[in-house]
């Protein structure tokens, strides 16, 4: 076996000075070769999570996210009467399947898994993973970073009651996809004249640039693929929780068609807003039945503040 301390040692005897530089090539313990260690030879960590327990929420704590599956589009109404389109979001047997490490003590991530796979459909590296860990196959596997305290022990089950009515939720998922369009319909272009001197360009983008840079400038918006990218929706609140079906109801639209995997999340860009109602319990890490309060079936947000349908009195 090729060894470049071996070569060193040939080397040094050959000019009968291996003896006077042997301390030469001990390795240094200076903070630039600590900084030169390969990535694998970096010190990682991991929660070290024995049991699943209740703490006390902090605003500073990050609580992890779940995947979901979109149901569809409905509509409820709020305590003073008023319609509100709501999207129907099924936590289909989502637990945790395995801690990842990371290089910040104050920095974690948990892999998170929705839904049922057979065995034949996943691949071995993958089965492998599942088997270590204890997990049977999930249909779908995301990460959520989260702060070291709200840790689960892997196999946990994150339910609905995980979420509380009238909090705000950031959701993620590819957009329906358009296919290849023009300018009007991607970017909302007016397009030409529809009649009086315009010849055949009336949906056309028009000039694309002066003639002086000889080139058109990185991301012109022009023709090209419509949608089918991941879009996040910021701050819908939750209108309502039913922990018998498994589904939480989240004010307004949601990227995706029906049946698309949606990662959802507490929001994290408040500016006024409060990301959970003023006096409610926060599960943390996250409801765990015998624990937490027992909850009734179903959970609905108040909105609050006066009848909008009563008009103001001067």
């Amino acid at each position: 076996m090729f060894s470049y301390r071996g070569l060193v040692d040939k080397l040094l005897v050959g000019f009968g000075r291996a003896s006077s530089l042997q301390p030469c090539y001990r390795f240094s313990t200076t903070s630039l070769s600590l900084k030169a260690k390969l990535p694998h030879q970096k010190i990682r960590y991991v929660p070290d999570v024995k049991e699943l327990k209740l703490e006390p929420y902090t605003p500073e704590s990050r609580r992890t996210g779940v995947i979901a599956r979109k149901k569809g589009m409905t509509a409820m109404w709020d305590e003073w009467g008023v319609r509100v389109p709501v999207t129907v979001l099924q936590l289909d047997q989502v637990k945790v399947v395995s801690l990842i490490k990371t290089s910040n003590p104050s920095y974690a991530r948990m892999q998170i898994g929705c839904g049922v796979r057979k065995e034949k459909t996943v691949t071995k590296p993958l089965l492998g993973h599942y088997k270590s860990q204890g997990v049977e196959p999930k249909a779908k596997l995301f990460e959520f970073p989260i702060t070291p305290n709200a840790a689960l022990p892997v196999g946990t089950e994150i339910t609905a009651a995980h979420f509380v009515s009238g909090q705000l939720v950031d959701v993620t998922a590819p957009s329906l996809g358009k296919g290849f369009q023009g300018v009007m319909k991607r970017w909302g272009f007016a397009g030409g004249r529809a009649s009086h001197g315009n010849s055949l360009a009336h949906r056309t983008p028009g000039s694309t640039g002066n003639i002086n840079p000889g080139r058109v400038y990185p991301g012109k918006k022009m023709p090209g693929r419509m949608g089918g990218k991941n879009v996040t929706v910021l701050r819908l609140p939750v209108m309502k929780v039913d922990i018998a079906l498994n589904c939480i109801w989240v004010k307004g639209s949601v990227p995706g068609y029906d049946g698309q995997f949606i990662k959802v999340r507490d929001s994290i860009k408040l500016s006024r807003q409060r990301l959970f109602p003023e006096g409610v319990d926060v599960p943390f890490p996250t409801f765990i039945s015998g624990q937490s309060p027992v909850l009734p079936r179903e959970t609905v947000a108040r909105v609050g503040g006066r009848d909008p349908l009563v008009p103001a009195s001067d």
